[in-house]
């Protein structure tokens, strides 16, 4: 593959400290705030992954490229849709891109305005006395937490409980949220039928399960009974007060998308994006798909390990569990040197050190095939940019892979420019502390220009 700069400007760039950079307004990006304020949850609360990036760095992006109605900004790495939210907030018009397919319908109820909230408010109500009406019949209080006698427990499939992590719900809220989805389920098609599920979606990974996330996924205090119908009203009363809140006033055409960021040539027109702003997964040996495991399963947009499986494939190759065999992302960094150092350095590392699993033997491979990925999903970008287009990629330095240090936004602004990019700043957004290296880490906004013919 040709490089447009050469290897001796690549090094010279990577090797460059990046630098606190500035908006027009002289405001410095350096330790943002990554927690959502409060007067920002207005339809992003409906579901959002613990680690997303804020509604007001995406606001900061949408204001420094001067997007306005007559723009269109895609997210090609959506999740659970922040960008195209405060796109759509802000009067931008959208598209957003993912892969996974909860987080996808999620984002595609977040940015549907036009349910009635009356007409919803009457749905969840008539599904809550339903279900309190058949756990009541079953021996099963939800209101008061309490068993009249012992209940005959509902069960999952037995290959979609392979697929749940273990013990991430206990029996009893689990039979109680499988009645209460079947309950919407049977109401398939009504209007708020969709923001009925996503409520049931959020409310059993905040509330009714037993996930813990700092920031990994992981299973904490068991929760032998929990309010299950009350948790989902809860979820449903912040849709319908947000619903209101919209209402009214007119705002632009935001559009999901379920697709491999990789394949953008198939998925959209040519020159018909002005900007990006996005955050692709890190390199690290987080399996994203955890974090939306619990949902996914219960809800059925995961209903076996096969499927699962099949869905990682469309999946950026960011950590081990996601890599398979035939990939072959790595040949579009072969001549990189930079990234070749870089996996080298991983895999001596770990001789040196003599591990020997079979994921830490995959360590250098997952690099390769990351920064392949992100070179492969650039190149293709390309094509549906429209000349002077200005993108934004929101990423984070890593240490996963043995302490290695991997400096992903330099790496990412080098293969960008490579692929005829302009780097035109790294913005430092924020630093975090790693506890296994006991080290500050930088969180980067990459912001690029595509100059175009």
């Amino acid at each position: 593959m040709a490089s447009i700069v050469s290897q001796q400007q690549a090094f010279a760039f990577l090797d460059a400290p990046t630098q606190s950079s500035q908006r027009k307004d002289d405001t410095p990006f350096v330790n943002g705030d990554n927690s959502i304020r409060k007067d920002d949850k207005t339809i992003h609360n409906w579901y959002r992954f613990v680690l997303s990036y804020p509604p007001h760095l995406v606001r900061d992006y949408l204001t420094d490229f001067a997007l306005d109605s007559e723009s269109v900004v895609l997210d090609p790495f959506c999740g659970t849709g922040t960008t195209i939210v405060e796109a759509q907030l802000n009067g931008v018009p959208s598209i957003g891109i993912e892969a996974n397919p909860f987080p996808h319908f999620a984002s595609q109820t977040k940015v549907d305005w036009a349910v009635n909230p009356d007409k919803l408010s009457e749905l969840c109500t008539e599904i809550a006395e339903a279900t309190h009406r058949i756990l009541l019949e079953q021996g099963i209080d939800d209101k008061s937490l309490h068993c009249v006698r012992e209940p005959s427990l509902w069960r999952m499939d037995a290959q979609a409980e392979r697929a749940l992590i273990h013990d991430s719900i206990s029996p009893l809220p689990l039979h109680k949220s499988l009645v209460l989805l079947a309950e919407i389920n049977r109401h398939k098609g009504r209007v708020g039928y969709e923001n009925a599920l996503l409520a049931l979606g959020n409310a059993l990974v905040t509330n009714i399960g037993n996930l813990r996330f700092g920031p990994e996924v992981g299973v904490g205090k068991k929760k032998a009974d929990v309010p299950v119908v009350a948790a989902w009203n809860h979820e449903v009363n912040k849709m319908i007060h947000d619903l209101r809140t919209v209402q009214g006033n007119s705002y632009p055409k935001a559009s999901v998308l379920l697709g491999d960021a990789r394949n953008i040539q198939q998925l959209l027109p040519p020159n018909s994006v002005d900007a990006v702003i996005t955050s692709p997964p890190y390199p690290n040996e987080k399996d994203y798909t955890r974090t939306t495991r619990l949902e996914s399963v219960i809800l059925g947009f995961f209903p076996d390990m096969l499927e699962l499986r099949h869905n990682k494939k469309r999946l950026l190759r960011s950590n081990t569990r996601g890599v398979y065999k035939l990939d072959t992302d790595d040949q579009w960094v072969a001549d990189n040197s930079a990234i070749q150092k870089l996996a080298n350095s991983i895999e001596d590392r770990r001789l040196e050190l003599g591990k020997t699993s079979g994921f830490e033997k995959l360590y250098a491979r997952v690099t390769r095939l990351y920064f392949g990925g992100m070179a492969r999903h650039l190149s293709e970008l390309r094509t549906v940019l429209k000349p002077g287009a200005r993108l934004a990629y929101v990423v984070g330095d890593q240490a996963s892979y043995l302490r290695i240090l991997i400096r992903t936004g330099q790496l990412l602004a080098q293969i960008a420019q490579e692929l005829g990019y302009e780097v035109e700043r790294i913005d430092l957004f924020r630093t975090r502390f790693a506890t296994a290296t006991r080290s500050e880490l930088r969180e980067e906004v990459v912001v690029l220009r595509w100059p175009g013919q």
